[in-house]
């Protein structure tokens, strides 16, 4: 159960092109994925809703992303869920969850 814990996988789609970053210590690539879901309301009619992730990647995840990704595509990542917390310019703590992704697979061409 074990490797169960703190787990994420999702298939979606690109929102932006990937935003990475090269630095002393490797890389980073920051994107958003969509991912789709429908279900019938009480009144039979048919409902679509989006939710968006925020999804961060590291090193040999980050160069896959900046090779083979751009908006729109169709991608498959696992990973895990990670908060992390910044003061914004007013001096208020924010709150960002995002998927620090483990693997990735691009799907769509």
């Amino acid at each position: 159960m074990n490797t169960m814990k703190n787990r994420v996988q999702l298939i979606g789609h690109v929102g932006n092109d990937p935003e990475v970053k090269t630095f002393e210590g490797g890389k980073v690539a920051n994107l958003n994925i969509a991912t789709n879901d429908s279900y019938t309301n009480k009144k039979g009619e048919k409902v679509e809703q989006t939710e968006w992730h925020r999804v961060v990647a590291w090193d040999k995840n980050a160069e896959i992303i900046e090779k083979l990704v751009t908006k729109g595509k169709e991608i498959a990542i696992e990973g895990k869920l990670a908060t992390r917390s910044y003061d914004d310019k007013e001096g208020n703590k924010r709150y960002i969850t995002e998927v620090v992704v483990s693997d990735i697979m691009v799907i769509g061409k």
